[in-house]
């Protein structure tokens, strides 16, 4: 099975790091497609903890080729920040590779995000402030800086001309801003060059090929369905396509050759950051949740909002994306609960609604409607085996399969690396 894709099924932080790394001792290249050091990872290895932000998780596990494909932003001191942090704790970070099309983010692409942010008061959309939003604005607008432009001093010149005369207008006469200097940010990026030289490549020749000789290749997608910007909570989504559509734009690989559709999922729901979400708990369930599950980003260490969780969405998920095995993580979380409510539907005006509505202003207004299930006391951080379960938790992973039209073939019931429960093996 040469050509995995993983992503995430709801609104993010699902865990996708921890089921990479899963896979990822057994691949031959992990790829990140989309997505910027917005999306965060935590790996746990053995007593040691990681925290990943823009790098592939891969990067981790000997032997495997980690890329940053064409369909991912770039922050070059964040990227280098995290090579020499990982080099420091004894990681091999020499196997990298970068590509060339993938585009740049500049200190004007951060200064804008931050200061559009403000401006928008009470609408705000809950970026995190790194520029990724920008920079794929430029994207779409071809005024965006490309790895490649770096090469070549002249080129790179003209485009940073080129998209700072409208910007400074902008951050001058609206946002009462200073205007950015082209020779600061010229200057910034030639600074990187040498050590960037060495990663850069055509990665999706190197990924074809790579297939085309039989290695494996798991595509890592950043953020989540619905954080989707064409599929999500729109306008409250990334910027970039999450979904496993966004593989196959986002590394040059064919969506023909995708074998499985992998998607991650907690056992609950969070999300971070403003737009509709209807499990949405703001009572003691809710902190029992986040304290339980410690909830609080990776990127940005704000607290997460917690809910119950939501199998409409699940649903979408699948559908979307043509989702072949769910991985279902922090089932352990919800050990101690005597009841546990699950999503089945919503009442949107008085109708039963039991799929995702189309209608962003009738998704915002959805009521629950939950079915609960028995819970469990009993700590299952130490389970390997599906049977080995309490009875109520296999129960509960049973409903919900039946609620989500796949198979749910992996379980994560702890925080270290081997707290999972296999059903069916995800290569296979």
């Amino acid at each position: 099975m040469p050509a995995i894709v993983l992503i995430g099924a709801q609104w993010g932080d699902e865990g996708k790091g921890k089921a990479t790394d899963l896979l990822s001792g057994r691949v031959d290249y992990v790829v990140k497609f989309n997505g910027g050091n917005n999306a965060g990872h935590t790996v746990v290895i053995g007593d040691r903890k990681y925290a990943l932000h823009l790098l592939p998780s891969g990067i981790l596990s000997p032997g495997v080729v980690p890329v940053i494909a064409n369909g991912a932003v770039i922050d070059l001191e964040v990227l280098f920040g995290e090579l020499e942090a990982l080099s420091a704790r004894g990681v091999d970070v020499s196997r990298l590779r970068v590509s060339a099309n993938a585009h740049v983010i500049t200190a004007y692409h951060r200064t804008i995000d931050r200061v559009t942010e403000r401006f928008l008061g009470k609408r705000q959309i809950g970026t995190t402030g790194r520029g990724i939003g920008p920079t794929y604005a430029d994207k779409i607008n071809r005024v965006g800086i490309r790895v490649q432009d770096l090469f070549d001093e002249g080129i790179l010149r003209q485009k940073v001309e080129g998209a700072l005369e409208q910007k400074n207008h902008l951050l001058v006469k609206v946002y009462n801003r200073r205007a950015v200097s082209v020779d600061e940010v010229v200057a910034d990026l030639l600074g990187y060059v040498d050590r960037l030289r060495p990663m850069v490549t055509d990665t999706a020749l190197e990924l074809n090929t790579a297939l085309d000789d039989g290695r494996t290749v798991l595509f890592e997608g950043g953020q989540a369905t619905m954080l989707d910007v064409d599929h999500g909570t729109y306008p409250f989504v990334t910027s970039s396509n999450a979904t496993s559509g966004g593989a196959a734009t986002g590394s040059g690989v064919a969506p023909n050759r995708f074998d499985r559709i992998i998607a991650v999922c907690k056992a609950y729901t969070t999300r971070v950051g403003a737009g509709p979400f209807p499990t949405e708990l703001h009572d003691a369930s809710g902190e029992f949740l986040r304290s339980h599950g410690f909830e609080f980003g990776t990127t940005t260490g704000r607290p997460r909002r917690t809910g119950w969780f939501d199998a409409p969405v699940a649903r979408y998920a699948q559908r979307i994306n043509g989702v072949t095995d769910f991985v279902l993580t922090k089932l352990d979380v919800l050990t101690g609960l005597e009841r546990i409510p699950v999503c089945v539907a919503y009442d949107v005006d008085g109708r039963r609604v039991p799929e995702v509505p189309v209608s962003q202003s009738d998704f915002h207004h959805a009521v629950p409607v939950y079915e609960e299930l028995p819970g469990w006391s009993e700590d299952i951080t130490g389970v390997r085996r599906f049977e080995d379960l309490p009875q109520a938790a296999q129960d509960y992973v049973t409903a919900l399969e039946g609620m989500m039209r796949a198979p749910i073939s992996v379980i994560g019931v702890g925080p270290s690396r081997d707290a999972v429960v296999v059903r069916r093996d995800l290569l296979e």
